[in-house]
């Protein structure tokens, strides 16, 4: 078929528009934004029918319609249908930090829908009814739990650290080589620390640096900058300065001590068996001036970069200007308050916070659920079930050495790939992300909640009802 043959299957934008598939999106949406997909769909097909040679394009006009439709359905989806979806975590990572970290309590949940359906009392204060600092609502809660003189809170850990070295570090940074970290996502430290535009001092080696090496390389009024490794570890050869030793350097060196904590958690987890992670308490004990860590991570809140530590420090971090284009919203000030208000009593916490609960989840209730879908999941002709013991993590740069023990599904489909059962129960709804070893697909059930069982084994069968094919 010769170039121009093949335009001549081009079906018209009106005739596209027309179709019955596109009625729903023609009564939702306005007319311009129908037309403008439609149009991107046709402009997409005359540049296949130019490129493939005829050889995989529509053989005729009105497949060609059906192919304009179908792409104009498709991107009329993908631009307006809500991207953020509901996931079921087979992963066995608690803290997984692409399926959004912790899980917020029923309580924050409230907080948020209140906050986010009226007016409130952000920045004003109902008893002299004049205005007030947002940051009135947790600072003195915060700093209460954290053992601290003073704190607040800032959108993010990496914006509470380039606040702290912004304000307190005008005569530079000191840091080991082995805390120079990346934190995801291709961000580092070291370029974080660029941005506030003061002298970085790198010192030691990347397994060993002492008080010694701060105290050569301190000036007055700079920032000795602790960096606690969240999402590695490591082992050997290794030295490493402790909190109290630097608080010993700060004083000899009129210097101040930053310590970033990651993770970081109000009460350290040794109680529970679980070593590894320090606490914002021991670090301000220890001799601390500032203690920056996340609020969506095991401390099981919405994200935030949380700041404790001394009256006059934290007070000149809250003047500083840049705190201002660093600050949380109501809806994230709203959760970090009832997540705050339930460390009133660590069993209130432990109860109400889906993080805690998840990770300190008794293996013998994991076992249960795997062993309830593994029950629901019967005898097929498709795959093939077990259930078996498996290892899981907390993740969001915690506990890098600590594996949990917990329980898994394993699924060995027969009538189609495990990579293509995979990308078809994400593609499901709720969308469901597992494991994949060895053409098996691996189903933790640590982070999945009694209710969701149905849900999970539902979802399975459909998938491998479907049979062969690409995803």
């Amino acid at each position: 078929m010769h170039d121009a043959d093949r335009l001549r299957l081009l079906p018209a934008v009106d005739r596209v528009l027309a179709q019955p598939e596109l009625d729903a999106w023609r009564g939702r949406l306005s007319h311009d934004q129908v037309r403008r997909a439609v149009q991107e769909s046709v402009d997409s097909l005359r540049e296949r029918l130019r490129s493939n040679g005829g050889n995989e394009g529509p053989a005729d006009r009105e497949s060609a319609l059906e192919v304009a439709t179908r792409d104009a359905e498709a991107r009329l989806a993908a631009r307006f249908n809500p991207s953020l979806r509901r996931v079921l975590n087979a992963t066995g990572v608690v803290l997984h930090t692409n399926l959004g970290r912790a899980p917020l309590s029923e309580a924050a949940i409230a907080a948020v829908i209140v906050v986010a359906r009226s007016y409130v009392n952000l920045e004003y204060d109902l008893s002299a009814g004049q205005r007030a600092s947002r940051m009135d609502h947790v600072a003195e809660l915060l700093a209460s739990l954290c053992g601290a003189e003073a704190a607040f809170a800032v959108n993010n850990n990496a914006a509470a650290v380039l606040l702290a070295i912004d304000t307190l570090g005008e005569a530079g940074v000191v840091v080991s080589r082995g805390e120079q970290v990346e934190i995801g996502d291709s961000f580092r430290l070291p370029d974080i620390l660029a941005r506030a535009k003061v002298p970085i001092r790198e010192i030691g080696t990347t397994n060993r640096t002492g008080p010694e090496d701060y105290e050569a390389a301190a000036v007055p009024g700079c920032v000795l900058l602790k960096v606690h490794r969240s999402n590695f570890a490591l082992h050997g050869f290794v030295r490493e300065a402790g909190i109290a030793e630097l608080a010993a350097v700060a004083r000899r060196t009129r210097s101040t001590v930053v310590y970033d904590l990651g993770a970081g958690c109000l009460e350290g987890f040794d109680r529970y068996g679980l070593a590894g992670e320090p606490d914002v308490r021991s670090a301000l004990a220890d001799g601390a001036d500032v203690v920056t860590m996340s609020g969506d991570k095991l401390l099981g809140g919405p994200q935030a970069g949380l700041i404790a530590g001394g009256r006059a420090v934290v007070t000149a971090m809250r003047r500083n200007p840049l705190a201002r284009a660093l600050r949380i919203d109501k809806l994230t000030l709203a959760a970090l308050q009832a997540t705050l208000l339930s460390y009133a009593s660590m069993d209130g916490a432990e109860r109400a916070l889906p993080t805690l609960r998840l990770i300190l989840a008794p293996p013998a209730d994991i076992e249960a659920r795997a062993r309830r879908l593994l029950a629901r999941l019967g005898r097929s002709h498709v795959a093939r079930f077990d259930c078996g013991p498996s290892r899981a993590s907390v993740g969001g740069g915690a506990f890098a050495d600590l594996e949990l023990p917990s329980f898994e599904v394993r699924v060995q489909p027969k009538s189609v790939r495990a990579t293509v059962m995979m990308a078809r129960l994400r593609q499901g709804d709720p969308a469901i992300v597992a494991r994949i070893k060895d053409d098996v697909v691996g189903f933790d059930l640590r982070c999945i909640g009694d209710d969701e069982v149905e849900l999970l084994a539902v979802a399975i069968e459909r998938v491998l009802a479907a049979g062969g094919g690409d995803a």
